[in-house]
């Protein structure tokens, strides 16, 4: 049986000379070279979000290489996958005869759990850092024993917890003690796990579902070789059945009917990739990074993060921000993925060749050292809950000056993507903390509910 079933049906068709009376309009006429497999769910192209022919080839296929219960692809990201889990968590919570609609989750969420929130009406209790880490807004380091009295104050009332991980700065969590604590409390864990598809290739396999994670979110465009927008949801083995019952009417529920079939073929294209070759390119290029990771650190550079395919530098040890080594970097030829007044974030795969990585080792060796910056990132705001997320989301609003937010309910979060994790969350009300946190972050104006007069 072919591994590629998805990109062979194109093929196929793409060779057929068959009238295309069907969409996309451009009829697969050459503009920017991809359109003769750009197609859309024709006859024998099989349904994403009722899959039965070639696509549910495809993700049993995907699944079998993740060593997943299933697995089902999302063309929409990860965005997509976590609105779809969080849905699957409420249905699983109801069918236990649950009332609750609150979710356990680390402070470092990317905004699309505040969207998921505001559709489907769910409260969310926060699991701060510890105030003394200094890793600001990105990080949320989650121990075991800090989830266990979490639980004891709050299982009642939950339908599952919500954990990043690898987080944007490449620390990650103990999935697999987290999964006991979760599992000794009878309560779905669900991660995040947008940066880390490519940990199931690594030796030992430390993915969150080999780890135990009752579900979790790849974004495949992260860290494998395929097109933005390619996605996996895995549902682990022992999973409530219920997960993998309902995947697809979740997924389906808040994806666009209009689903991209390029994007499809790189997550069908990379299961004929996936073979013990990608394994050994993948473990060459991670030893290539520590071995520069070494080098980085001799320089004088303060890193973050264990992740083997991130690249994080905190370089005011050397003197100089985040923004300003990004800018110098930038000027260098080499384009960060993101940076903020404390950290540069670089993310490689095996994809960047050792004369790539050369080139960056070269340009951050070659940087003016100067004396430490001593300035520390802020700490987390915690602010008081004014309105649910879904009111604030729905309320009136009006665009505020940030030195005018003061006591205000903010209506919608602020926060660019990358790294999409807001400052503050829809339906609390700003103090002199998040003030000075919006401003240290650059952000000039907020959306706060409009005050009636």
């Amino acid at each position: 049986m072919s591994k590629t079933p998805i990109c062979d049906f194109v093929n196929n068709y793409a060779k057929s000379g068959t009238v295309r009376a069907h969409m996309p309009a451009h009829k697969g006429a050459a503009f920017l070279g991809c359109e003769a497999r750009d197609i859309t769910e024709i006859n024998g192209a099989d349904e994403l979000y009722g899959a039965s022919g070639i696509i549910k080839q495809s993700e049993r296929i995907a699944s079998e290489i993740f060593g997943t219960g299933e697995t089902f692809y999302s063309t929409e990201g990860s965005s997509l996958c976590i609105r779809a889990m969080l849905y699957l968590a409420l249905l699983s919570a109801k069918a236990r005869g649950s009332a609750s609609r609150t979710v356990l989750a680390g402070r470092n969420a990317h905004k699309t759990l505040i969207s998921a929130a505001a559709l489907l009406d769910l409260d969310i209790e926060w699991l701060y850092p510890d105030e003394k880490a200094e890793n600001g807004l990105l990080s949320c380091i989650i121990d075991e024993k800090t989830l266990e009295n979490a639980l004891e104050d709050a299982v009642e009332k939950l339908i599952a917890v919500y954990i990043t991980s690898p987080d944007y700065l490449g620390n990650i969590a103990d999935i697999a003690a987290l999964s006991k604590v979760c599992k000794a409390c009878g309560v779905p864990l669900i991660v995040d796990n947008a940066h880390g598809a490519y940990l199931r290739f690594l030796k030992p396999c430390i993915h969150p579902i080999a780890l135990g994670a009752d579900i979790c979110c790849d974004s495949a465009h992260k860290t494998l070789p395929c097109l933005t927008g390619a996605a996996y949801l895995h549902i682990n083995k022992e999973a409530p059945k219920l997960f993998s019952e309902m995947a697809e009417k979740a997924l389906a529920l808040f994806a666009s009917t209009s689903p991209s079939y390029l994007i499809l073929q790189s997550l069908d294209a990379f299961n004929g990739l996936c073979c013990a070759s990608y394994e050994k390119k993948l473990e060459k290029t991670a030893q290539h990074i520590e071995k520069l990771k070494q080098k980085l650190e001799g320089f004088g550079y303060a890193l973050v993060g264990s992740e083997r395919l991130k690249l994080t530098l905190a370089p005011k040890s050397i003197g100089c921000t985040g923004l300003a080594l990004a800018e110098y970097l930038r000027e260098s030829g080499v384009e960060c993925e993101f940076a903020d007044p404390d950290f540069t974030v670089l993310m490689l795969s095996p994809q960047t060749g050792e004369a790539e990585i050369e080139r960056i080792e070269r340009a951050l060796l070659t940087a003016e050292k100067r004396a430490p910056i001593k300035e520390r990132p802020p700490v987390q705001p915690r602010l008081e809950r004014a309105l649910s997320i879904r009111e604030a989301v729905l309320s009136p609003q009006e665009t505020v000056k940030v030195e005018a937010a003061l006591g205000r309910i903010l209506a919608l979060d602020h926060c660019a993507c990358p790294p999409a994790v807001p400052i503050a969350i829809a339906g609390e009300r700003l103090d002199e903390t998040a003030i000075e946190c919006l401003k240290y972050y650059g952000v000039l104006t907020v959306s706060a509910v409009k005050e009636m007069r």
